[in-house]
């Protein structure tokens, strides 16, 4: 009997979603504002600017809102694995203790593990297909949130004509050094989020 290995199998699909989840709800880095928001006066037509874009998304409430609503999700499927994992375990348990004991025929018993078997497998397969879901959904959030970024900066560099609209991070440091009146970043965020703050109040 291999119910041992059925337990630690369950016990990593789990721990593969607990994962994700932790991933999602993680705390994220580069939420500072701006320090001076006169910093944007200084940029004028034909210029290039750039924007922060871990801190525009950060600070971005679409993004947040989306995000939010993505982690309960998380959350609420990390729950309902935990219980159905912790109901496998339970019943493979009480079947070693019944077979131990030898409470149960020997046709009883492979039947009975074989259908553990099945059940353990199917857990598994639920677990990867959760966890290929939210990663999927937190790909089309990002993909939402960027979307609804580049578009806003098109229709805003038609009033403003930069020469460019760069964006850096920490992790790319595309600007590694630049004038702090063609950060751009702060104007960006509070646009967006009225807009956004605007369309979410009609719904």
């Amino acid at each position: 009997m291999k119910n041992s290995s059925l337990i630690l199998s369950i016990a990593a699909a789990v721990v593969a979603v607990v994962a994700l989840v932790l991933t999602l709800v993680s705390p994220k880095s580069s939420t500072k504002k701006t320090e001076d928001a006169a910093q944007t006066a200084t940029a004028a037509a034909g210029d290039i600017v750039y924007v922060r874009i871990d801190t525009l998304i950060m600070q971005y409430d679409m993004y947040s809102d989306l995000r939010s609503s993505l982690e309960a999700k998380a959350q609420t499927i990390q729950d309902d694995l935990s219980k159905k994992g912790r109901k496998l375990e339970s019943d493979i348990k009480a079947f070693e203790n019944q077979f131990n004991k030898g409470l149960l025929t020997r046709s009883a018993a492979e039947q009975q593990q074989a259908s553990l078997q099945q059940r353990q497998q199917e857990f598994q397969n639920l677990a990867q297909q959760r966890q290929y879901e939210l990663q999927e959904e937190e790909i089309v959030l990002n993909n939402q949130v960027m979307d609804a970024i580049k578009t806003y900066l098109e229709e805003y560099n038609k009033e403003h004509n930069f020469a460019a609209i760069l964006t850096t991070s920490d992790a790319t440091n595309v600007v590694i050094v630049g004038n702090s009146g063609l950060d751009i970043t702060q104007e960006i965020v509070d646009n967006l989020n009225a807009i956004y703050i605007k369309e979410r109040n009609k719904k």
